[in-house]
């Protein structure tokens, strides 16, 4: 595993060549969305680029509007090799944040359609997994593989959010996506916990089962 320091490439397709140039096929990039809040599964996606010729802004998901992500989500989707893994809540709490974002990575891994003969990864992941791999901090803003992970975690961590919004109303998970917002930190408070609450994390960690 590499975990050199980034250049800052002009061209967002250097690691996939450098990849291609030394004889690997399939280049995954594998990022994560949810690691922070306080309610939530965390969800990796793992995306082979197979036509690179977006129309469509890719780019750090915090970079881009709701409505840009959307778009970008659904081009990503007809245009790339898309896996997804979450690690529940219960994983979370159990084997805590860090393990669960790795094994929601591992599971994106899976999910894809063909297995990646090389892996980049955002962040200083050390996933157990078999393929080589390069570890690239902030990997959006240096891999186009990554910054799609990126978008397709977050699009789809932000819809589940946006059920669990039908499902327990009273805490506004459509609107903070589950993070510790004064709002959510004050329904906490009046209703108690939900099920989908990390019994691990800061405020939910010191408040009694009211479910």
């Amino acid at each position: 595993m590499s975990t050199k320091k980034n250049p800052e490439p002009a061209d967002r397709l250097l690691f996939e060549k450098k990849a291609f140039d030394e004889g690997f096929g399939a280049v995954a990039g594998i990022d994560e969305a949810g690691r922070g809040p306080l309610a939530g599964p965390v969800v990796a996606a793992a995306v082979v680029v197979i036509n690179s010729d977006f129309s469509e802004r890719i780019d750090d998901s915090k970079k881009l509007t709701e409505r840009a992500r959307e778009r970008a989500f659904l081009e990503i989707m007809d245009k790339c090799d898309v896996g997804i893994g979450r690690a529940e809540v219960e994983d979370i709490d159990t084997i805590n944040i860090l393990n669960a974002t790795l094994l929601a990575m591992k599971r994106a891994v899976h999910d894809l359609s063909r297995r990646p003969d090389y892996l980049l990864v955002d962040g200083m992941m050390d996933l157990d997994l078999p393929q080589e791999r390069m570890c690239l901090v902030r990997g959006e803003a240096h891999s186009i593989s990554i910054a799609c992970a990126s978008i397709v975690a977050k699009v789809f961590r932000d819809k589940l959010m946006a059920e669990y919004e039908r499902e327990y109303p009273v805490y506004g998970f459509g609107r903070h996506k589950g993070y510790g917002t004064k709002a959510h930190i004050e329904a906490i408070r009046e209703h108690g916990l939900c099920p989908i609450h990390r019994r691990s994390f800061g405020p939910c960690g010191a408040q009694g089962r009211r479910d």
